[in-house]
């Protein structure tokens, strides 16, 4: 069972989050499209877990395994069995345009870091980035995603109901998020 530790935002996050993308853009090659840092640590303002959540963008996610495989251990990075990301309420896409790979790494040298490979294009990868530019884009809105984040973490046991409560919150907040990404004609 791992317990949900929400630290207090650090300005640091972002350049952080940068280095680490900028990193890991390096070390992947023509394999990674783009490396984005993604989720709440990159958003100014809020309060997260102390794990960086970066994405990697790849042309097909079963093309990039075998050269991921093959980097992603030297970095410290450990491959899960996570295979797709949750499907918001009301997209009606097959769960299938939601796979990804998710890696892990949690050592006492490096930042703890998810990271999230997910295909080019695909709702997933859109998602997280809509996510975090809309967050950044209404910085009105991070302290009652807070407080909500900081009062579910008190009342939960573990990381996996954690996401489970959380994920439907993170669905109305999308709902806002498409509709000022069509108002303002808002691109990944």
């Amino acid at each position: 069972m791992t317990v949900v530790v929400i630290a207090t935002h650090s300005p640091k996050w972002e350049s952080e989050g940068k280095a680490l993308a900028a990193d890991l853009q390096a070390a992947l090659g023509p394999t990674a499209l783009r490396v984005e840092h993604i989720g709440s640590t990159s958003i100014p303002g809020m309060d997260a877990k102390p794990i960086f959540d970066l994405q990697v963008s790849v042309s097909d996610l079963d093309t990039a395994e075998q050269p991921l495989s093959a980097v992603l251990p030297e970095l410290g990075f450990s491959d899960t069995t996570y295979f797709h990301d949750h499907v918001p309420a009301g997209y009606g896409d097959s769960p299938d345009a939601w796979r990804k790979r998710l890696w892990m790494r949690r050592d006492s040298v490096h930042p703890d870091v998810n990271l999230h490979i997910r295909q080019a294009g695909s709702p997933g990868e859109r998602f997280a980035l809509l996510f975090r530019d809309w967050f950044r884009a209404h910085p009105a809105a991070v302290p009652a995603y807070v407080e909500f984040k900081r009062s579910l973490a008190a009342i939960v046991a573990d990381s996996a109901t954690y996401t489970e409560v959380k994920n439907p919150v993170v669905d109305l907040v999308i709902v806002m998020a498409e509709e000022w990404a069509r108002r303002t004609g808002w691109r990944p």
